[in-house]
C-alpha cells in the first residue's frame, strides 16, 4: 500500500493492526530504530530488532498454518510427496498406536487411486490385504497380482454362511466364541429384518440357540471342528414353530426362498488362503450391500482372530454400514479390537455427512491414527473443520487442491501430500475412462 498522505497512512495503520489483533497479535512501534525496522521485514532473513514475544499455540498456529513440515520414516511405504518441501512422505502404519485409517474425499479425487497404490506398496513388504469392494474398482489389482477376487450376488457361486462357526483363537474358550458368534447373527438379522421389538429380540435369541442345538451345536461343545452348521432356512423352520416367532419367519421368508434368496443361504464355499482377496458387492441390489458387507466382515474377522498375521482391511464406501445402526456398531467393534490380532482397518468414503452423523462415525475416526483428506467439496468443510480442527490455510488447501492432493495425518503430525504412483503403478491402478479405454484399445 502507498500513500502520500498522512492521515491516510495511520488508517492503513490501524487496518493493520486490526488485523493483527484478531488473531492475538499486537504490533509495536519501532521508535527511533525505523532504519533497523524496516530492514527486518525485508526479504533478508535479517532480524536487527531482536524483540521477542512468547506466545500461545493459538496465535502461533495462525503465522504458521501447518503442524509439520516432515514425514518420513526409516521403515514403511511411500505415501506421496510432501507438498511443503517436495520430501517423501514414507510411513509405516503399524507403527503408531494403532494400525488404521480414515480417507474421506469427494467423488473423483482420488481416494480409491490412493489407497490401490497403498495396497499394491504394502503386498510388496508382506503385508496380506482384504478389500471389501462395491463397485468392482479393485477387479483388475488383484487380477495383477494373482489374488483373488469373489464376486458376491444372489446368482453368483461364491457364497459365505453366516451360521458358519467360527474357528477358536488359540487362549479363548469356546463357549465364549459362539454367544459372541450368535450376538452378530443377531445384529445381522436386524438389519435383514429392519429393525424389532424388545420382545422380538429375546424370541430370535432363543431361536439362533435352538437353531444350533438341532445340529448339536451348543455352548458347552468343545470342538466345532466337522460340525455342519445350520442355514438360515434351518433358522426360518424354528421360528415358525415357535411361540411370537412366525411374523420374523415370514418376514426372512424372501431371504430364504423368495426374491433375495441365495447368497445368504447356501454353505460357505470361499477360500481365501491368498495375500490379497476382493470381494465384490457390486452386483447386489443397493438394499442387500449393507447385510452382503456386514457378512463377509464377519467372516473374515472370524478368520483373522483364528490366525495372528499382519494384514490390512479396506472398507470402501463405509458410509453404506454407517447407515444402520448395527452395522455401524460392529464396525466401530472391530475398528477397536483389530489392533490385538496385527489388523489396520482402512475405512473409505465420500459421504462425509453420513459418515459423520452416525454416533459410531466419530470414536472411528478417533481410532484411527492415519487420516487421508483428499479434494473436498466446499459443502463438507465447515464438518470437516469441526471434525479435525483444521485451520483456515488447510480448509482452502481441500477445496483447491487438484486430484491425488490433500492432507496427511499421522498421529499428531499433517502435512500436505501429493499422491504420485509410476507409470506401471498406474496402468494396474487407475480408474480413468479415458485411460482404461486406451489399454483395452493397445
Amino acid at each position: 500500500m502507498q500513500t502520500d498522505s498522512l492521515d491516510e497512512l495511520f488508517k492503513i495503520e490501524e487496518k493493520i493492526n486490526a488485523i493483527f489483533e484478531a488473531q492475538l497479535i499486537y504490533a509495536k512501534p519501532a521508535v527511533f530504530q525505523q532504519i533497523e525496522g524496516f530492514t527486518s521485514v525485508l526479504p533478508l532473513g535479517l532480524d536487527k530488532l531482536t524483540t521477542w514475544t512468547p506466545l500461545n499455540s493459538g496465535p502461533a498456529s495462525s503465522i504458521f498454518p501447518f503442524v509439520s513440515t516432515n514425514l518420513t520414516s526409516e521403515e514403511g511405504i511411500l505415501y506421496g510427496v510432501n507438498r511443503h518441501n517436495n520430501t517423501l512422505i514414507v510411513f509405516d502404519r503399524f507403527s503408531l498406536e494403532n494400525a488404521n485409517s480414515v480417507v474421506f474425499a469427494r467423488s473423483g479425487a482420488g481416494k480409491s487411486y490412493a489407497v490401490k497404490l497403498e495396497i499394491l506398496r504394502s503386498l510388496a513388504m508382506g503385508t496380506d490385504v482384504l478389500v471389501i469392494d462395491p463397485e468392482n474398482e479393485y477387479e483388475r489389482l488383484a487380477n495383477t497380482v494373482a489374488g483373488s477376487f469373489f464376486k458376491i450376488s444372489l446368482t453368483s457361486e461364491s457364497t459365505i454362511n453366516p451360521f458358519e462357526i467360527p474357528i477358536v483363537p488359540k487362549g479363548e474358550e469356546p463357549a465364549d466364541v459362539f454367544k459372541s458368534h450368535i450376538l452378530n447373527l443377531v445384529g445381522l438379522l436386524k438389519l435383514m429384518l429392519k429393525g424389532i421389538t424388545p420382545e422380538e429380540d429375546a424370541i430370535l435369541d432363543r431361536a439362533i440357540t435352538e437353531t444350533y442345538a438341532s445340529r448339536g451345536i451348543t455352548a458347552e461343545t468343545k470342538d466345532f471342528t466337522g460340525l455342519q452348521p445350520p442355514l438360515l432356512e434351518d433358522l426360518e423352520s424354528v421360528l415358525m414353530n415357535m411361540e411370537g416367532g412366525r411374523n420374523m419367519a415370514e418376514r426372512l421368508y424372501k431371504f430364504t426362498k423368495g426374491t433375495y434368496a441365495g447368497f445368504t443361504n447356501r454353505p460357505t464355499n470361499v477360500d481365501i488362503k491368498n495375500r490379497l482377496i476382493v470381494f465384490s458387492v457390486r452386483d447386489l441390489e443397493e438394499e442387500l450391500r449393507p447385510i452382503a458387507v456386514y457378512i463377509v466382515l464377519n467372516f473374515v474377522w472370524n478368520l483373522i482372530r483364528a490366525e495372528f498375521k499382519k494384514r490390512i482391511m479396506v472398507i470402501d464406501e463405509a458410509w453404506w454400514l454407517m447407515k444402520y445402526p448395527d452395522s455401524a456398531s460392529f464396525l466401530f467393534s472391530l475398528v477397536k479390537r483389530c489392533r490385538k490380532y496385527f489388523l489396520g482397518v482402512t475405512t473409505i468414503t465420500q459421504n462425509v455427512e453420513d459418515f459423520l452423523e452416525s454416533p459410531y462415525g466419530r470414536p472411528i475416526i478417533t481410532n484411527s491414527s492415519i487420516q487421508l483428506l483428499l479434494k473436498q467439496a466446499p459443502a463438507s468443510i465447515p464438518t470437516l473443520e469441526k471434525t479435525f480442527a483444521l485451520s483456515e490455510a488447510e480448509k482452502s488447501l481441500l477445496v483447491e487442491a487438484n486430484v491425488g492432493e490433500g492432507l496427511f495425518f499421522a498421529g499428531l503430525n499433517h502435512v500436505a501430500i501429493a499422491v504420485l504412483a509410476s507409470y506401471f503403478e498406474n496402468k494396474i491402478i487407475t480408474t480413468n475412462p479415458e485411460e482404461l479405454l486406451e489399454q483395452e484399445n493397445m
